[in-house]
């Protein structure tokens, strides 16, 4: 049986299948289910999930503002995934251009550090999406 997350976004998006070709093919989302029908998509990526709902303004959809792109503003996605370069690779293939270039960083939590090695890069609607590959951890500098 398919588990769910505790927390889930859905984002709204102008096009599924647009949407579908980032997520899936370039991010390395599988489909766990949709209905084409309500334009609306689960994906998920080892537990990581997310719902795409394209926007239909006939469908009572919960929007508490009209949209504008970029969407999102103010948030972004941190998504753990085992490798960064291959992720990058596709979607340099696929002309989607980094936000943020891929780099490697350390984030202090208490008396350590936690590293990744990380970029941003933006969905075909502006949603900004953090991929992360574990780098493990070390004790924190002294300061």
């Amino acid at each position: 049986m398919f588990e769910r997350s505790k927390l889930v976004p859905e984002l709204m998006v102008t096009d599924l299948s647009n949407s579908l070709d980032f997520w899936v093919y370039c991010l390395g989302f599988e489909v766990a289910y949709q209905r084409p029908e309500d334009g609306f998509a689960y994906l998920d990526l080892n537990g990581a999930q997310v719902m795409l709902e394209q926007i239909d303004p006939d469908a009572g959809q919960w929007l508490t503002a009209p949209l504008t792109k970029p969407f999102g503003r103010g948030i972004n996605l941190q998504i753990d995934v085992a490798a960064v370069a291959p992720i990058t690779q596709k979607l340099g293939q696929a002309g989607f251009p980094l936000y943020r270039a891929c780099k490697d960083t350390w984030y202090r939590a208490d008396n350590v550090e936690v590293g990744q090695r990380e970029f941003i890069v933006q969905d075909p609607d502006g949603y900004l999406v953090r991929l992360v590959e574990r780098l493990g951890e070390r004790p924190a500098a002294k300061s």
